[in-house]
């Protein structure tokens, strides 16, 4: 099971500027001008590092424990399927061409699903997902209010 949240550690600043960073994601800190801007700057943060390291085809770490200082920051919905996937191929140790075999579709048709600047449709990330033996559940939770 993959997680799809990552502990944020925020700064509170003297200005009320929040910083934010990802203690699992190196290089990735980011902020607001207050704890709102600096949450939402973070998710952007968080979608832009995971769609790097896919492009690259670099080791995305799974998230830590939270710790008490920390906040979870979702993975925006745009880039969640194309991390399972990801993440999954990884796991099985696979190549692109072994799941387009498994798929009944060329490579080329995996780079595109993989692609983070590639918009896929649900259907495509849902069976590229079963053709790993990996389904994506969504889930509805109460937003924690700070």
């Amino acid at each position: 099971m993959f997680l799809f949240q990552y502990p944020a550690t925020l700064e509170h600043c003297a200005d009320d500027e929040v910083i934010v960073r990802f203690q699992d994601l190196k290089g990735t800190i980011t902020g607001g001008k207050n704890e709102t801007k600096a949450l939402e700057e973070s998710a952007d943060l968080l979608a832009s590092a995971i769609a790097h390291s896919i492009a690259e085809k670099e080791f995305i770490p799974p998230p830590s424990a939270l710790k008490r200082v920390q906040r979870l920051i979702t993975v925006p919905f745009w880039i969640a399927g194309k991390l399972a996937i990801y993440q999954a191929v990884q796991e099985a140790g696979i190549t692109n061409v072994e799941l387009a075999r498994r798929l009944g579709v060329t490579e080329a048709v995996v780079r595109r699903i993989l692609d983070p600047d590639h918009e896929t449709k649900d259907r495509k990330l849902a069976a590229a997902l079963a053709a790993l033996g990996k389904e994506l559940v969504m889930a509805v939770v109460p937003k924690k209010v700070a």
